[in-house]
Parts: structure tokens; C-alpha cells; sequence
């Protein structure tokens, strides 16, 4: 156990939130056995009033797909807050490591020239860590185990590009029927970003919502989160007119037809509460709490955003 000043333990778990809520479906976090309380102050942490607890293990964690058998492995120290990430000689004050069950030696020190690599690239950033997964390390993963998986199906070659540019649209597992389809079909979006504090992006929503007649929330701050529902081309716009803004680490987890969970459930189910105008919300409790309240706690679930039960504490 180590004592974290208050400060330092925060900032480590805003960057594990924002790794967390940047994973794409297939991507898994996964804090090894000694680690296991950091898991349950990660799932509070947004929504947590009393102070934070201040002796805890070193975190380690680990990031995975889990169609492949290479992974990364993380360490925060207990110094570590972001931005100064190198000492005075250079070297990376958290320790990156790349582990499987097959990969050679050859492929650890290939790996580890690339984690030294991107995180010069990345530079004195807020969060490198996440960017360096979320940005490169992630995406290169899903390349390598497509190029050595020679019996994929066509469905499985459709590994995400995680690039701001090229954000490819994630299914939820949920599908519609064929008979819904039509132009004036429902459709509806999720992004997740690094951040939403900007008041010209605020306005920038706020106005294409109105303007496409569609519904939905932006949930401020760190994390970002984006949802809206509308007619198919309404929506299919809003989604290129955000990716059109590039900012950090923007991510489009999916965008589907939305399926009417009443009728989908049968007769005699309560039709769930309407998704109405435009909203901004402050805390991750509050968006879990508005998707709840529209019968669809499910999708932001799935996607790693809150837990089922959350509320606004």
C-alpha cells in the first residue's frame, strides 16, 4: 500500500476514467488482482462527495481486445499526475510494458520502441496515457491481430480506426428488424470525447439540434458525452458536422437505427419517458440517470459509461 497525495490520486483517476470511456467494443481495462479496489473507486469516482481515499495500491492495469492475446500493461506511480511524464534523464516515469501469451522478445523490444516512440510524440500533454492508447497504441493492435488472423470473416475485419478523422460506426448488439427500415426511420448517436468545455461547441449543438429537429444531451466536462436521436439523415449529418470539429480524442461509438425497446419487449410493457428538446448535463450520474428515465440504460452501459443503478449522487 501507498499513501497518494489527494491531488496525484485524482488526476490518476481522470485519466482512467477517459481511458475507460474511449474504449470501443472488443476493447477491455482490466486492473490486475492486487489492484481490484481500484476498480470500485473508478466505478464512484464521478459520483463520490466524502474525500478520496488516500492508501491504495500502486495502480496497475491492463488494456486488451479480446479477440487477441497481446496486451498492454500499465503502472501509475504514485507520483504520477499527467503532464510531467518524463524525469530529469528522459525517461518515462510510468512504466509501459507489453506482455502475451505467444509474442518473442523481438516483438516486446518492437512494442517498446513504439511506446518510447509515441509518448515523445505525445509530449508534456495533460493526459498522455490515454492518448497514447486511445491514439496509437489501440488502433495498431487491432491492425496487427486482423493481419495475423487469416480465417477472420468479413464482419470481423472491421476493426475500428481510432483516428479523430476516421471514426467508423460501432453497432450496438442490439439490431432492428428489416421492417422498420425507411426513410423516416429513427436513428440514433453516441460520441465520447476528452473533454466538452468550449461555449462556441455548446452553441454549435445547441443550434444543429434545433436546426435538424433532433433530440439529445451533451454531458460537460471530462469526459464529454454526446447523444442524440432524430430521422436517419437528421442525425447522419449531426454526426459529420461534430467529427467535422476534430477535437481531442473525439470518438463515435455508434450510430444505429434505434429500436422501439416497447415493442421489442411486447405488449403490456410501460412505454418509457420521451426523449424531448436539448440538454447539457454536469455529471456521468445524470446522463445514466436521463437514459434510465428513456428506457435506454443499456447503451451507455455497454459502452463502459457509468454502471447500471448509478445515479446522480
Amino acid at each position: 500500500m501507498v499513501t497518494l497525495d489527494t491531488s496525484h490520486l485524482e488526476k490518476q483517476l481522470e485519466e482512467l476514467q477517459l481511458i475507460k470511456f474511449s474504449l470501443l467494443p472488443g476493447e477491455i481495462l482490466l486492473f490486475l488482482d492486487h489492484c481490484k479496489v481500484w476498480d470500485d473507486l473508478l466505478e464512484t469516482y464521478s459520483s463520490r462527495n466524502e474525500n478520496l481515499e488516500e492508501v491504495l495500491p500502486q495502480v496497475t492495469f491492463q488494456v486488451s481486445l479480446e479477440s487477441w492475446n497481446v496486451w498492454f500493461e500499465i503502472t501509475f506511480p504514485k507520483t504520477y499526475a499527467g503532464f510531467n511524464n518524463l524525469d530529469d534523464a528522459g525517461r518515462g516515469r510510468s512504466n509501459v510494458s507489453i506482455k502475451g501469451e505467444d509474442i518473442t522478445r523481438a516483438e516486446q523490444e518492437e512494442w517498446a520502441n513504439l511506446v518510447k516512440e509515441k509518448l515523445t510524440e505525445i509530449g508534456e500533454t495533460e493526459y498522455p496515457f490515454y492518448q497514447l492508447l486511445s491514439l496509437h497504441l489501440l488502433p495498431l493492435l487491432h491492425e496487427k491481430a486482423e493481419s495475423t488472423d487469416s480465417t477472420a470473416s468479413p464482419e470481423d475485419d472491421l476493426s475500428p480506426d481510432l483516428q479523430v478523422d476516421d471514426n467508423v460506426y460501432q453497432s450496438h448488439r442490439s439490431h432492428p428488424d428489416s421492417s422498420t427500415t425507411s426513410q423516416s426511420q429513427k436513428y440514433h448517436a453516441l460520441f465520447v470525447s476528452h473533454h466538452l468545455v468550449s461555449p462556441k461547441k455548446r452553441r454549435s449543438l445547441q443550434g444543429w439540434s434545433s436546426s435538424l429537429h433532433i433530440f439529445g444531451f451533451a454531458k460537460l466536462g471530462y469526459p464529454g458525452v454526446i447523444y442524440v436521436q432524430g430521422a436517419k439523415e437528421d442525425v447522419e449529418e449531426f454526426v459529420e458536422n461534430v467529427k467535422g470539429m476534430q477535437w481531442l480524442a473525439l470518438r463515435l461509438r455508434f450510430l444505429e437505427a434505434l429500436v422501439d425497446e416497447t415493442k421489442k419487449k411486447g405488449t403490456g410493457v410501460k412505454e418509457e419517458g420521451r426523449l424531448e428538446g436539448w440538454k447539457e448535463f454536469q455529471k456521468v450520474g445524470e446522463v445514466m440517470e436521463e437514459m434510465r428515465r428513456i428506457g435506454r440504460e443499456s447503451y451507455v452501459v455497454e459502452m463502459g459509461i457509468g454502471s447500471a443503478g448509478s445515479s446522480t449522487g
